[in-house]
């Protein structure tokens, strides 16, 4: 008996003691929690996985605060998202792609899940706010009507214009997410392809090729100057722009026949816009069985290549940007 009563003490005492200690750790994690020190250790620990505290993005419509780390992201233009999917983000939804089922065929394997919310030029604000996201981004130009309804929704970024240099846009991208070192890697990426090209066509005397750049639409035709997203992309590499190219604007609209010889150089890239109906390729046919397209220059040389509208226009993004300079060097110099 005085065996067991000595053990009965002694487990008693054990547990006592261990119960102590379970006390005496919870209430230091309380005081963790609330204390000065430990609070700011906390938020460093966030910033490090990318969790840190609010940031302010200033864009087109002003000034957005951004709380954290941004994780259901709705994105509303094409170019848009590319730039989420090569900074390693999966949107939650997105605009439809101006031509594909919904998406373009150079992002559909990374599109699996994400829902539609209209077009760029006609979003569905139901669609958006059923997803409830953290973060919107649309284009002043699209967009600017529904701005403040979307910003109702959730912290909203616009961007200026969708003409232009599309690194601008990828910036403020890469910005409002919260990832702008990540995003200066892409540009990075980017720019050191177009280097390696320039350098290789120059080294094949292929640098001061004159690049014309067409494009064929139902009731319009095109010929692009430099302030468009092909003709950006040329410049970059330095490759050379026919004289009634190289002009610091949009492009010519509505060409005719007339103006053919403007489209002259010593290699054309020719893209179509063809929505299903079949009325874009029916134009495009129309001209390059022309007389006077194939009594062009480059048309005689087998010069003229025709391309992606998708990738040489329509898409506007990082990775289409890329996909372009593919084509150039294997034209110019495959």
């Amino acid at each position: 008996m005085r065996k067991l009563l000595i053990l009965f003490a002694f487990v008693s005492f054990t547990l006592f003691l261990a119960a102590c200690g379970g006390n005496d750790s919870e209430e230091e994690t309380t005081n963790e929690s609330g204390d000065q020190e430990s609070s700011e250790e906390t938020e460093d620990n966030s910033e490090s996985e990318g969790n840190g505290d609010s940031y302010v993005v200033e864009h087109a419509m002003g000034e957005t605060e951004i709380e954290g780390q941004p994780e259901d992201i709705v994105i509303l233009t094409n170019h848009g998202t590319e730039a989420l999917l090569e900074l390693g983000i999966t949107p939650v939804g997105a605009v439809e792609s101006w031509t594909g089922d919904p998406w373009y065929d150079h992002i559909e394997d990374d599109m699996e899940g994400v829902n539609v919310v209209g077009l760029e030029n006609d979003i569905s604000l139901e669609s958006i706010a059923e997803l409830d996201p953290d973060l919107i981004i649309g284009n002043k130009m699209r967009q600017e009507d529904q701005y403040e309804s979307l910003s109702q929704i959730a912290p909203t970024v616009f961007e200026e214009t969708l003409r232009g240099d599309w690194k601008v846009n990828f910036e403020l991208i890469a910005e409002a997410v919260g990832m702008p070192e990540k995003g200066q890697e892409v540009l990075d990426n980017y720019n050191q392809k177009v280097d390696q090209l320039s350098d290789d066509l120059e080294a094949n005397d292929k640098l001061d090729t004159e690049v014309s750049i067409v494009r064929f639409m139902a009731g319009d035709v095109r010929i692009y100057h430099k302030d468009s997203f092909s003709g950006i992309i040329i410049d970059e590499v330095g490759l050379a722009r026919p004289e009634a190219q190289d002009v610091d604007d949009f492009a010519a609209q509505n060409v005719t026949k007339e103006r053919i010889d403007e489209m002259d150089g010593d290699a054309i890239f020719y893209f179509t816009y063809e929505t299903g109906d079949g009325e874009a390729s029916t134009v495009e046919e129309e001209w390059i069985e022309d007389p006077l397209w194939n009594n062009l220059e480059a048309v005689q040389n087998d010069n003229a290549y025709k391309v992606s509208d998708t990738i040489w226009n329509t898409a506007g993004g990082v990775r289409a940007a890329k996909l372009m300079l593919e084509d150039l060097e294997e034209h110019l110099l495959n």
